[in-house]
């Protein structure tokens, strides 16, 4: 796993956290919330990476349908 995703990672699953990201290595800050495991850091990767791309398909779908190429209830058929 790179910086830039590790960095992603932890943000997703700890929004507002406190922490420094050298290198590899996390420094905790955040004394409210829990250091995420590897494990979580890992998992939280694939939910981020699935999240960013379900919101680059609505962004799709809506300037489609605004376009007038999809119908609204096109539309929503992709978005559910």
């Amino acid at each position: 796993m790179n910086h830039s995703d590790k960095l992603n990672s932890i943000k997703h699953i700890r929004p507002n956290a406190l922490f420094v990201l050298r290198g590899d290595e996390v420094e905790w800050l955040d004394e409210t919330q829990v250091e995420p495991t590897d494990k979580e850091i890992k998992d939280g990767l694939i939910a981020y990476q699935a999240a960013q791309k379900a919101e680059t398909e609505a962004k799709a779908t809506a300037k489609a349908a605004a376009e007038g190429k999809l119908t609204a209830e096109e539309a929503a058929l992709l978005l559910s």
